[in-house]
């Protein structure tokens, strides 16, 4: 008995990343659809691209797609020859939109620290841990510190802190915690974003003793 247990054991290990992976992708691939699907306000632009070219509206979503996939690649080869100032002058456009430019700033960080290029994002936002309730024995978070630059509220100092989700960390929640919850994760980048990508499965480093965030 206890050795059809490890056989069974050992199997089920074997397959267990491939089942967290198929899980996965096809997470993803219903959440990617469902805001490109041939339904949706996506899929229709799309499929109005393509029907000048073909009567049928599925064909003509593929050759709408084609030619967004197309354009972007055409952009691309413009912007390898043009980067910064094409990248320059859309920031200033963005950034002087309310709202809208708060949140493309932050897509800009963190697209920087995904891509290792930008050394001002990496410095700037960082993966922590935010031991919610204090630490020791508060809930221990993985988190992004967008800014070491503390809020007063009250007479106490708070961080504000991003709590990405699991397992398409570009969303998430944005928390205010007290400073001293918030301490640097001797991580990666990659490592931060295979744990979440993974939901878990990828376990991250074991904690010795956090340190505390360096200010401003």
């Amino acid at each position: 008995m206890g050795n059809l247990r490890r056989v069974f054991l050992a199997g089920f290990l074997l397959l267990l990343p491939l089942a967290v992976t198929a899980f996965v992708v096809g997470w993803s691939v219903t959440f990617i659809y469902g805001f490109v699907g041939p339904g949706t306000v996506v899929g229709r632009f799309l499929t109005s691209l393509g029907l000048g070219f073909s009567s049928s509206s599925f064909a003509a979503y593929l050759i709408g797609i084609l030619m967004v996939v197309g354009l972007i690649y055409l952009l691309g080869l413009v912007a390898i020859v043009l980067q910064e100032r094409l990248q320059d002058a859309l920031d200033r456009i963005m950034r002087r939109i309310p709202l809208v430019g708060t949140v493309y700033d932050l897509s800009r960080r963190f697209v920087s620290m995904v891509d290792r290029k930008d050394a001002d994002g990496l410095q700037s936002m960082s993966p922590v841990w935010c031991f919610f309730g204090g630490e020791p024995g508060g809930a221990a978070v993985l988190a992004l510190l967008p800014s070491r630059e503390p809020v007063m509220v009250g007479t106490q100092r708070y961080l504000g802190i991003l709590v990405p989700t699991a397992p398409v960390p570009i969303g998430g929640g944005l928390i205010y915690v007290p400073e001293h919850w918030v301490s640097a994760a001797d991580i990666g980048m990659d490592q931060l974003m295979s744990i979440y990508v993974s939901m878990g499965v990828t376990p991250p480093k074991a904690v010795m003793q956090p340190a505390a965030v360096p200010g401003p």
